[in-house]
């Protein structure tokens, strides 16, 4: 009878046993499954940061910063002993013993926890606060804390002692957007980490316990006594004698705040422009988007080049720039005081002579970061600016022709396009000269009408005009009636192949570099022959002319040359100057930025004053 019932029983148990065999499998699955997805999920990898952006000027000074997040990573080696003493005497005494938790510190806060109703003591060490800091969120639960420390233990198998340390000391917050204590130093002291005596390492050693409570810029007070009662945990641990710690506690606490450098935010907006266009040209984002069918895949190949240049600029790059820092001020603040109340805008671009590069540029009256910026994003038609670049050049490389040539400036017509003169004047012949200098429009259209549209736009091609398109291709373009027209850099950058009739791309940019110094990228421009000896030499006369007796006069320099052609559109909406003295070549845009008429500036020759106040020195 007893064996029937101890068969029964086990047949019976058998359903039991297939169940507790399928959940103890279902169990072990998902144990494993989070054991592998703990250790894919702690991965080695730098985490996404951004590293200031630092752009410097000629004269290797920093000009400007570019950064949300203040960072400064160090290596583990160049933190001092004693800051790194500070943070495992007073978070993590065992760090180099346990393998990334504390089993004692664990149940200590767990019985102070569970008296207290909720998470009131912690109990991470050092590998779990970097943890918390890359993978995890802050709150204080039990289920994060059983997270936490399953990732500790990973990180642990994954990273020496050393580079965990490391991880820590960077990654740390510090209050007011500081990240790491090498950042916290520059920040809060403005000198490296290794220039900072004891007490000031240890007032900097309070701030991450509690970045609010410990605010020094709020919270002087609070940050010195927790610093002092770590000065006195470093004396409990024999790494400070009692003399030592005295002395560092009574030590004057002196804070100079790190101000962001954001000088000549105009020049600095082009110089970010003009990175994205660097990098999209060397990594071969250009070439794919000449390439690319349609819109749709120019849409994903910008994508992806947004994804690289956000890349570049987070990693902590160095760029080096042409910016004339003395220039750029007397630019800056000549020309504002002369737009001063008047609501009228301007936009300009100088560049040296010698070296082609961009070295100043104005942005408009009460230039911010991330406003519009007139020097290159100003498009406007550019009026006659354009003549010499569109019409009267090609004319001169079309054949034998001179600035003493003659030429018919009376009545045209060119189906139903009939130009007319300033103040509906009528000229017969006159030199090319004359005709240039006094920018009479009936010769321009005769001119380019001679030299043939097509052609005389094929000169145009090296400049790389963005706006001017297969729809420009007008005769009405020689009076500069393009659909959109051109900015002040775009009109400087042409005008500087009339030095000496070579031309390469104007550039702000110098070299970027990594933080190692390493040059990442560079522009390598070749400098080519857009016109001939002859054209050059005749159009720098006019030029000359210009300013001497015709439209220009009123632009003053102190070199021994100095030319320019004016440009004036419809109803005076936009007023041009463009041209160069024996040291700069610059453009000059004047205008309201929603157009309206500029006849009295005009008639005041406020433009010319502008150009003049550009090519100074």
């Amino acid at each position: 009878m007893r064996q029937l019932v101890g068969f029964a029983v086990a047949l019976l148990s058998l359903p039991l046993l297939f169940w507790l065999q399928q959940e103890v499998a279902v169990e072990w699955n998902e144990a494993n499954a989070y054991k592998e997805q703990v250790e894919m999920t702690i991965e080695l990898s730098e985490p996404e940061v951004t590293i200031p952006m630092a752009l410097y000027d000629r004269n290797g000074q920093l000009f400007a910063e570019e950064y949300a997040e203040w960072r400064d990573p160090l290596p583990l080696a160049e933190i001092p002993l004693f800051a790194k003493q500070l943070f495992l005497e007073s978070e993590d005494k065992g760090f180099y013993e346990h393998r990334g938790y504390d089993v004692a510190a664990i149940a200590r806060a767990f019985a102070v926890n569970v008296n207290s109703e909720g998470l009131s003591q912690g109990a991470s060490t050092i590998t779990q606060q970097v943890v918390r800091m890359r993978f995890l969120s802050p709150e204080k639960t039990y289920e994060r804390k059983f997270k936490e420390i399953l990732y500790a233990a990973e990180l642990e198998k994954q990273s020496t002692k050393d580079e965990i340390l490391e991880m820590y000391m960077n990654e740390m917050y510090f209050g007011n957007q500081v990240y790491g204590i090498g950042a916290a130093a520059t920040y809060y002291f403005s000198k490296p980490l290794a220039q900072l005596n004891e007490a000031e390492t240890a007032f900097l050693a309070a701030i991450p316990n509690n970045p609010s409570l410990y605010d020094p810029l709020k919270h002087f007070d609070r940050t010195k006594k927790r610093q002092e009662r770590l000065l006195q945990v470093l004396l409990k641990s024999e790494v400070l004698t009692s003399e030592e710690t005295k002395v560092a506690q009574l030590a004057p606490i002196q804070l100079k705040v790190k101000q962001k450098n954001s000088q000549f935010p105009a020049y600095h907006t082009y110089v970010l422009d003009e990175l994205k266009q660097l990098i999209s040209e060397k990594e071969g984002f250009t070439e794919q988007l000449r390439a690319a069918k349609d819109e749709e895949a120019k849409l994903v190949i910008q994508r992806a080049l947004s994804v690289r240049i956000a890349t570049v600029v987070n990693s902590g790059v160095r760029i080096d720039t042409a910016l004339n820092p003395a220039k750029q001020k007397r630019v800056e603040t000549n020309i504002s005081s002369r737009l001063a109340g008047s609501g009228v805008q301007s936009g300009a671009a100088i560049i040296d002579n010698k070296t082609r590069e961009l070295i100043s540029v104005y942005g408009g009256f009460g230039y911010r970061k991330t406003d519009f910026n007139r020097s290159f994003q100003a498009v406007r038609q550019p009026g006659s600016a354009i003549k010499p670049l569109l019409v009267y050049a090609p004319y001169l490389e079309s054949g034998s022709y001179t600035e003493n040539s003659l030429i018919d400036g009376s009545a045209i017509c060119i189906g139903n396009f009939c130009p007319e003169n300033f103040g509906g004047y009528s000229y017969g012949v006159s030199t090319v000269k004359k005709a240039f200098s006094r920018s009479y429009n009936t010769t321009a259209v005769r001119v380019l009408h001679r030299v043939g549209i097509e052609e005389a736009f094929a000169y145009l091609t090296p400049f790389g005009f963005k706006y001017v398109t297969e729809k420009d291709h007008q005769y009405t373009a020689a009076l500069g009636g393009f659909e959109k027209g051109m900015t002040p850099y775009e009109l400087a950058n042409a005008y500087t192949s009339f030095i000496d009739g070579t031309f390469n791309p104007t550039r702000a940019i110098r070299s970027v570099k990594d933080r190692q110094g390493k040059i990442l990228y560079e522009w390598e421009d070749k400098r080519t022959e857009v016109w001939s000896r002859k054209t050059t030499t005749a159009i720098r006369s006019m030029l000359r002319e210009t300013v001497e007796t015709g439209t220009a006069q009123g632009v003053h320099s102190t070199t021994s040359y100095v030319g320019a052609k004016t440009g004036t559109t419809s109803n005076y909406k936009d007023l041009w100057v463009a041209g160069m003295d024996s040291r700069y070549t610059a453009a000059v845009w004047m205008g309201y930025d929603r157009p309206q008429t500029l006849q009295r500036e005009s008639e005041q020759k406020k433009h010319l004053q502008l150009f003049s106040d550009a090519i100074q020195d």
